[in-house]
């Protein structure tokens, strides 16, 4: 790909109208794997800005000398996060402008930037963001089934954890939500997390394997997970980020209207009540099983969004 010169950039005439509030700091998403996705916009703002945070000073130099961009860049990670945030302050109050990338996609999401953000604003000054590429929209889009069936309702769940007590507790959020859960993860776990959801997810339900979004050699599979060995064992390549989509549970056949009323009356409770809490009083007033009453919390918790 050949580089893009400031000049080049210049002669988009739209992007001279773009607003560039001094004293703010501007949340730039940047492309997951195809330089070719990176915006006109989020271009402009990094040659605009008098500085750019960045998570690997050294990933971020390859992208911004791709597209001649020379700028003074601050490494700004988890590590450092809150140190680098003021640091950031400070240039901000000196009204200057300011740009955050990540390594690949949107900051803050799976990312650093989140405690950054938290920190400029509390300092009274403005977050813009700068949209662009990223794995989870890129997924949903090319979905189909696992997403209908939720309605286009989604919860992202990030990287799927490491120790076993998060695991249990994500599987269990994954179980029991109609929505489709989203999660990331890396090629040295993705066989056994899918051999996991293989055990527990019902046999029939979907599932959409993403690899390498956006690269050359991306990958998108939709399959059902009894499928998930036959699909492990015939694959290629295990290698680079992997986006799992799994598709919400399904009410099943003999969910009666008594359910459905009940969960009327726990979702009424939601926004007051904890799922344990909900389950009690169910339990107590209606004569449910404990097991039965905590099934309509958690059913009323997910179709509402309460936490």
């Amino acid at each position: 790909m050949e580089k893009i010169s400031p000049m080049e950039l210049s002669s988009f005439a739209f992007l001279k109208q773009q607003d560039l509030p001094a004293g703010a700091l501007y949340m730039v998403a940047t492309p997951i794997g195809n330089l070719g996705d990176i915006t006109l916009r989020a271009l402009h703002v990094l040659n605009a800005v008098d500085g750019i945070a960045c998570e690997d000073t050294r990933h971020s130099a390859a992208l911004l000398q791709q597209f001649g961009i020379h700028k003074k860049c601050l490494a700004l990670h988890e590590h450092n996060e809150m140190e680098g945030a003021q640091t950031v302050i400070r240039h901000l109050a000196n009204s200057e402008r300011w740009a955050y990338i990540s390594d690949a996609g949107t900051p803050g999401v799976s990312d650093p930037g989140a405690r950054l953000v938290n920190e400029v604003q509390k300092a009274g000054f403005r977050v813009i963001p700068i949209p662009g590429a990223s794995a989870v929209s890129s997924a949903i889009s090319a979905s189909g089934s696992v997403m209908l069936s939720s309605g286009g309702r989604f919860q992202f769940l990030g990287f799927w954890p490491n120790k076993t007590k998060e695991r249990n507790a994500l599987l269990q959020d994954i179980l029991s939500s109609p929505k489709t859960s989203i999660f990331f993860e890396t090629p040295h776990h993705i066989r056994e997390t899918l051999l996991t959801l293989h055990a527990h997810l019902d046999p029939d339900g979907q599932i959409m394997i993403g690899r390498e979004l956006t690269k050359k050699f991306e990958q998108i599979v939709t399959i059902r997970a009894a499928d998930i060995p036959q699909w492990l064992e015939h694959s290629q390549s295990l290698k680079g980020e992997f986006i799992i989509l799994v598709a919400g549970r399904q009410a099943s056949a003999d969910q009666t209207p008594k359910h459905t009323s009940l969960i009327l009356w726990a979702d009424a409770l939601s926004p007051y009540l904890g799922s344990k809490e909900i389950a009690a009083i169910l339990a107590q007033t209606l004569g449910l099983s404990k097991k039965e009453a905590y099934q309509v919390a958690l059913d009323a918790k997910n179709s509402s969004g309460h936490e």
